[in-house]
């Protein structure tokens, strides 16, 4: 018998897996009962976003990668403006400003992912 560590959906069990010769019949014997899974250690913490600052949030569309990020706090932007490139379904999705403003804050990260819904900036 061999030991081995298997993880399921973040689950860690341990299991025994009995070694057989090629070409050899399998043994019939009657299947043991499951061993008890030992608790996975816990994940970390996801990063807390920065917080966001004065103004109307300008929020991801859809669930993407942050591709680039176009703005910094302090820029002044038009309508339409690209603020940020969002990558989501192989299509990198530019995402604009939503009006003419200041942008207050950028929290926003080249390289990250981020949910719909998740503010990238802040405009005033």
């Amino acid at each position: 018998m061999r030991r081995f560590n298997v993880t399921v959906n973040g689950q860690l069990y341990e299991v025994e897996i009995e070694e057989v010769e090629a070409g050899a019949p399998a043994a019939a014997t009657a299947p043991k009962a499951a061993p008890a899974a030992r608790p996975a250690a816990p994940k970390p913490a996801a990063p807390t976003p920065a917080p966001a600052g004065d103004g109307d949030p300008i929020k991801a569309p859809m669930p993407g990668n942050i591709l680039d990020v176009k703005v910094k706090a302090g820029d002044t932007v038009k309508a339409g403006d690209p603020v940020v490139i969002l990558e989501a379904m192989k299509m990198e999705n530019p995402i604009p400003a939503p009006k003419d403003g200041k942008i207050t804050s950028v929290t926003a990260v080249k390289g990250t992912s981020v949910e719909a819904g998740a503010v990238l900036a802040t405009i005033a």
